[in-house]
C-alpha cells in the first residue's frame, strides 16, 4: 500500500464497518477517530512499514473510541477489608436507598413542590422531620458534604467574628482540607487556645470577648491523641458558651447514630449525645458511619438552622434530589431500628467471624488455591482511627504480589485487594455477598500470575 492507496474518510464512512461505527458512536466522533487512524497509517507508510487495510483502520478507530469514551468511574469489588474506603466511594447504599435514588432519577418529583397546596415548596422540608426524629435535634439542614456544612455554619454565624478552637483540633481532613483554611474562607477569625496536647476550660474562658461568634469543637475522627492530653468536655463548653451567649458547634465528622462499642470498637461520639449535651449545632457526614450518600448534615437550634437555610451560600451547597432520596431511605432504617440489618456499613461491622471464615473458605474451595488466615479489617473513612475488627481473609501467595494486585485491578470486574508481605489478601467483610461469584471469576482471570502457598506453579 502507498500513501495514494489510503482510503478517504468518506469511503471509510460509507463502508459497512463505518456505518456500524456511526450507529454506535455518531458521525462526528467516528470522523475524528477515522482521521486519527488514517494519520497513523500515513506515518507508518512514510517510515516504510506496512499500513493496515481499511478493515484494520475501522477496527483501530473502534478501539480508540471505546477507550476514549469509557467511563473512569467504574464499579469495583472492595476486598481490602476497609469498610469506609474513601477512595472507593465510602458507604455502600442499602437496597432501599438504591431504589429511592432510582425512583427520584426516573421521573419528576416533588423536590420543591408542595402537592397539598399546589405551589412551590422547599427541599429543606423533606428530611428535617426524620433527622429530628433520629437525632433528637429540634431542627436540621442537609447540604452536599460535611466540609460545606461547616463552611456554611461558620460563614452564616461567625463572618467577621472570632471562632475559638483548641490547637489540638486544628485538623486536616482528606485531600489536604484544613480547619484553619475553612475558617479563613468563611470570613471568620481563628482564635487558637491551649496547646497541641492540652487545652483547658480556662483557655476558652480567657479567649471570650465582644467579638466572639462561636466556640468550635472538632472531633479527631481521623487520628488519635494519647498520653499527656487534656480537653474540656462538650458539656463544659456548652455551659461556658451559654453563660457568654455564644453558640457551640460540634463538628463530629463521622456521623455515628449507633453505639460502636456494641460491636467491639472504641466509643465513637454519637450525634444524639452531642444534642443531649446541649450543642447549639452538630455537623456530620452522611456517607461515613451513617451509611448513606455523600451529604453534610447540620442539626441543632431552630433559630440558628433557620439563619443558615436563608443564607445565600446555602443554595450553592444544597443537596440534590438523588442525595435527599437516598438519605431519606437510609434514615428510615434508623427510625425503624433496622440499621444493623439493612445498612451495609453496619452489616459489615456486625458480621461474625464465623460467617466471614465460611465465605473465605468457600472462595478457597472454588479457586483451589490460597490459604484462609486471620487478618484485621478497619472501619476507615476518617472514622475510629486505629480501631480494627478480627476477620478471615483468603491469602494468595505470589512471587510478585504487587503485580498480582495490579492484575486484579485490571480484571473485569476490578478487584481491589491489599498486599501483606508476599501475599495478596481478599477480605470477605467488605465484599458484598452478591459479589462472591464475580470475585471468583475475576481471580480466575489472573490466576496464572499467582503462586500456590506451597510454591508450585498453577
Amino acid at each position: 500500500m502507498t500513501l495514494r492507496d489510503l482510503p478517504s474518510i468518506e469511503r471509510l464512512l460509507q463502508s459497512d464497518g463505518g456505518a456500524e461505527l456511526q450507529n454506535d458512536f455518531g458521525r462526528s466522533l467516528t470522523v475524528e477517530a477515522l482521521r486519527l487512524e488514517v494519520d497513523r497509517a500515513r506515518a507508518v507508510l512514510r517510515r516504510g512499514a506496512a499500513a493496515p487495510a481499511p478493515e484494520g483502520l475501522i477496527e483501530g478507530a473502534r478501539r480508540w473510541l471505546n477507550l476514549r469514551l469509557a467511563s473512569t468511574l467504574q464499579p469495583v469489588i472492595n476486598a481490602t477489608g476497609v469498610i469506609l474506603h474513601t477512595n472507593l466511594g465510602r458507604a455502600v447504599l442499602s437496597a432501599d436507598a438504591q431504589q429511592a435514588v432510582l425512583a427520584a432519577a426516573s421521573a419528576y418529583s416533588s423536590l420543591e413542590y408542595d402537592l397539598g397546596r399546589g405551589e412551590r415548596g422547599r427541599r429543606e422540608d423533606h428530611l428535617e422531620p426524620l433527622l429530628c426524629q433520629v437525632t433528637g435535634a429540634p431542627a436540621a439542614l442537609v447540604v452536599n458534604n460535611n466540609a460545606a456544612a461547616l463552611l456554611l455554619a461558620l460563614t452564616g454565624l461567625a463572618r467577621r467574628k472570632e471562632v475559638v478552637v483548641s490547637r489540638s483540633q486544628l485538623i486536616e481532613i482528606g485531600g489536604g482540607f484544613r480547619i484553619p483554611d475553612v475558617l479563613a474562607q468563611s470570613g471568620a477569625k481563628l482564635v487558637e487556645v491551649g496547646t497541641t496536647n492540652r487545652t483547658h476550660r480556662r483557655d476558652f474562658e480567657a479567649a471570650l470577648g465582644p467579638k466572639t461568634g462561636l466556640l468550635l469543637r472538632a472531633h479527631s475522627s481521623n487520628f488519635r491523641q494519647v498520653g499527656f492530653t487534656a480537653a474540656p468536655t462538650l458539656v463544659e463548653m456548652v455551659e461556658l458558651g451559654r453563660n457568654a451567649g455564644v453558640p457551640v458547634i460540634d463538628d463530629l465528622g463521622s456521623g455515628a447514630l449507633l453505639e460502636t462499642q456494641a460491636f467491639g470498637l472504641a466509643h465513637e461520639p454519637m450525634v444524639q449525645e452531642s444534642i443531649q449535651a446541649g450543642a447549639s449545632m452538630v455537623a456530620f457526614s452522611g456517607d461515613k458511619l451513617l451509611g448513606g450518600p455523600q451529604a453534610g448534615i447540620l442539626a441543632g437550634d431552630v433559630e440558628l438552622i433557620g439563619k443558615l437555610k436563608t443564607h445565600p451560600l446555602a443554595r450553592a451547597v444544597r443537596a440534590d434530589k438523588l442525595c435527599l432520596a437516598g438519605l431519606h431511605a437510609t434514615l428510615l432504617h434508623y427510625a425503624r431500628g433496622e440499621a444493623v440489618d439493612r445498612v451495609p456499613v453496619w452489616r459489615m461491622i456486625a458480621m461474625s467471624e464465623v460467617e466471614i471464615r465460611a465465605r473465605a473458605e468457600g472462595w478457597a474451595a472454588e479457586l483451589r488455591t490460597g490459604e484462609v488466615r486471620l487478618a484485621r479489617s478497619t472501619v476507615g473513612g476518617g472514622s475510629l482511627p486505629e480501631e480494627t475488627l478480627p476477620t478471615w481473609a483468603l491469602a494468595i501467595a505470589a512471587d510478585h504480589p504487587n503485580d498480582l494486585a495490579a492484575a486484579l485491578r485490571r480484571a473485569n470486574p476490578a478487584v481491589v485487594a491489599r498486599v501483606d508481605a508476599d501475599q495478596v489478601l481478599l477480605d470477605p467483610r467488605t465484599v458484598l455477598p452478591e459479589q462472591d461469584t464475580a470475585l471468583i471469576e475475576a481471580v480466575r482471570q489472573v490466576l496464572p500470575d499467582a503462586r500456590r502457598p506451597d510454591g508450585a506453579s498453577k
